[in-house]
């Protein structure tokens, strides 16, 4: 499935993206927001916890998308090395996505906000159950017990398919996560073309380009050492 291109140009560039929301993420909750905490008496500091603990699920190149593409199409390690990475930065991902859906349904019971209203708390629970899945299915078929040859060869371009599918509703729902966050920020009273309001939506911009060039990234050609390649979500 890789287009004539190479991958390794894409994954530094991802990685740039990466790092550069992250610290805009916590520029924003920090400076802006006031910080983050699990307990606290002000109840919005929990919910900066889930921010802090959503956006890294999805940009942090040591734990989510990025990461197990760079291990895949840019390091020369062997196939069975490149599996166990690849397992080992998923599992950490949905645990922190867990966490972060934790945080939210903390935030909510506390300060007395109904759970699971919104477009992006619905997504986001699909999301992160079909992320589980897709880790339990690539496991039992590509790593343990493992399936035939056969069935590994046809699985894969689905287990492909299927995870870049999840990882665009992802990055989707974070961009939809910004504006719901936005628009609730403006009708409390910040400036709609203020520096929060410009950093959040700039934020929301380096969100969507970091999953195009991760995209991209998966479409490209890997090290000639890559001679089967397992790349899923």
């Amino acid at each position: 499935m890789a287009l004539g291109f190479r991958a390794l140009p894409l994954t530094f560039l991802a990685h740039a993206l990466a790092i550069a929301g992250a610290v805009m993420v916590l520029v924003w909750v920090l400076y802006y927001r006031g910080g983050m905490a699990w307990e606290a008496a002000n109840k919005n500091l929990i919910f900066n916890a889930l921010e802090h603990f959503k956006r890294d699920c999805r940009r942090m190149p040591a734990v989510f998308h990025d990461s197990w593409h760079f291990s895949y199409k840019s390091l020369p390690l062997k196939k069975e090395v490149k599996k166990v990475v690849h397992l080992v930065l998923h599992a950490i991902a949905i645990i922190l996505g867990c966490v972060g859906i934790a945080a939210a349904f903390k935030n909510h019971n506390e300060s007395n906000i109904a759970n699971l209203y919104s477009l992006h708390s619905w997504l986001g629970i699909t999301i992160i159950s079909l992320y589980g899945i897709q880790w339990i299915y690539g496991f039992l078929v590509f790593f343990y017990p493992k399936g035939s040859p056969t069935l590994r060869s046809e699985c894969l371009p689905w287990h492909v398919l299927f995870g870049i599918f999840v990882y665009i509703l992802a990055v989707g729902n974070a961009a939809l996560g910004f504006l719901e966050k936005l628009t609730f920020l403006e009708s409390s009273g910040i400036a709609k073309y203020g520096p929060e309001a410009l950093l959040v939506n700039f934020t929301a911009v380096v969100t969507v380009l970091y999953g195009a060039f991760v995209i991209l990234s998966v479409l490209g050609q890997a090290p000639i050492e890559d001679d089967d390649s397992y790349s899923a979500i």
